[in-house]
């Protein structure tokens, strides 16, 4: 029979969980490397429907977390998540692969003034733009009235516009200046997934006092 002392028993444990970690931590990364492999692949021959993926998956999440830890509900509403996440697999996916597409190709480079230029096209026309889109197809989806789109607009799109200027500006930055064009749209959705949560709650918050006196 083989005894140890508590110290030399402790060391053995020691030295098991540190070659433990380190192997999960290298198994961790070679599946996270052969994930962004495939990713890239599929982004490579089905750009679209990749960045439309990607898009859902950003929207959904954004939502989750949410209801979850923002709002906290007490029931959770999966119509609302799914109305977002299909928000981002048919619109904000493939509308944002051809603007972004389009603005690569009419404005190329990542010199200071070329991203600058871009900066300000994206925040001045593509963000009021998507907040349209965003605040119109929530209104169909929901099965509001034509009226009632117009006065969810009237009363939000300037607060989404003017609250995505201090995400957006610093990310479109570094996002134009550093981040290869393909890749443009899974950054645009790692960042979007934490800003989803302002535009789930902004989009989703009810109009109430101007929608009695228009009734």
């Amino acid at each position: 029979t083989v005894s140890f002392s508590r110290k030399e028993f402790k060391r053995r444990i020691f030295v098991i969980t540190f070659f433990r970690t380190k192997i999960s931590v290298v198994v961790y990364k070679v599946n996270m490397a052969r994930i962004w492999e495939a990713y890239n692949k599929l982004l490579s021959s089905q750009p679209l429907l990749t960045k439309a993926l990607t898009s859902c998956v950003g929207f959904t999440a954004g939502d989750a977390l949410a209801q979850n830890f923002v709002e906290k509900v007490e029931k959770y509403d999966y119509a609302r998540t799914a109305r977002l996440g299909s928000f981002g697999l048919l619109v904000h996916g493939t509308t944002g692969h051809y603007f972004y597409g389009l603005l690569d190709s009419k404005l190329p480079g990542n010199t200071t003034p070329m991203v600058f230029l871009k900066v300000l096209i994206d925040q001045i026309f593509w963000n009021p733009c998507f907040g349209l889109m965003f605040f119109t197809y929530l209104g169909i989806a929901e099965g509001k009235t034509f009226w009632q789109i117009i006065l969810k607009i009237h009363a939000d799109l300037k607060t989404a516009v003017m609250g995505s200027w201090a995400v957006w500006v610093p990310a479109h930055t570094v996002n134009f200046a550093f981040i290869p064009p393909a890749q443009r749209l899974l950054y645009i959705n790692t960042i979007q997934i934490f800003y989803n949560i302002f535009l789930s709650f902004l989009g989703n918050k009810k109009v109430e006092a101007v929608e009695e006196k228009k009734e």
